[in-house]
């Protein structure tokens, strides 16, 4: 299996609090901190691996590094209209803790957006209560709302920075 092609992520606030990378899951919008990607790979169809989780798609090799990927709409309790693979947008978003990466499949690429000034809400009541709920907050932002997600919960990695 040859490694996924990168993507650039370049952006003149690549290094600022306020930056924030957008996606789409499932016809959502929803924010990470731009500083915590490492990179942004294409899809490829990861080699699955038996009796991982439900919301582990499965495994790749990243330029000689395992990378385990993770369903993002599963981890994020969504439900999909199509399996990942099944469209020319989706990718993977790469993050570093510490030694080991770990990558959330998405279903689209959105913009960075500099949320400093934003008046971020906290998440909407009646959810389901969890403990390590990736929904750290809601942006109103183009009529709408994004959601901003806290990487370390989104990735399963608690203990890691």
């Amino acid at each position: 299996m040859s490694a996924p092609s990168p993507i650039a992520v370049a952006s003149p606030t690549t290094d600022t609090p306020g930056a924030w990378l957008s996606f789409t899951l499932s016809g959502q919008v929803y924010a990470i901190p731009l500083a915590r990607v490492r990179e942004v790979i294409r899809y490829e169809p990861p080699t699955p691996v038996p009796g991982a989780p439900g919301d582990v798609l499965g495994i790749v090799n990243l330029r000689g590094s395992i990378t385990t990927i993770l369903d993002g709409a599963r981890r994020l309790g969504l439900s999909r209209k199509q399996p990942p693979g099944s469209t020319e947008g989706e990718r993977c978003i790469i993050f570093d803790f510490g030694e080991e990466a770990v990558g959330v499949h998405i279903d689209a690429m959105g913009d960075v957006i500099d949320l400093r000034d934003a008046e971020v809400a906290p998440p909407p009541p009646g959810r389901a209560s969890r403990g390590d709920d990736p929904v750290d907050g809601v942006v109103p932002l183009h009529g709408g709302f994004i959601a901003l997600l806290d990487v370390t919960n989104l990735c399963r990695m608690k203990g890691s920075a």
